[in-house]
């Protein structure tokens, strides 16, 4: 499973993303920040922090807890 969570540096959510991750256990996700990338700012500015599975192209907005994550991972 390939992962990607679009973040933010020095963003208070993303750190939260990511212990509810640790929390469930769920595979690493690659980090990419969006800060300075126009298209990725203009795509993900305000939804911040967004998990996405790259091998099914869909996205999981944040707020998520540890329930909506295993279902989101289960597909």
């Amino acid at each position: 499973m390939s992962l990607i969570l679009y973040q933010r540096d020095d963003c208070h959510l993303c750190d939260l993303a990511l212990e509810v991750l640790a929390q469930a256990r769920a595979p690493e996700p690659d980090s990419v920040f969006i800060d300075g990338d126009e298209a990725l700012e203009s795509r993900y500015g305000i939804r911040v922090p967004v998990l996405r599975d790259v091998a099914r192209g869909i996205e999981l907005d944040w707020p998520f807890d540890g329930e909506r994550l295993r279902r989101f991972l289960a597909g």
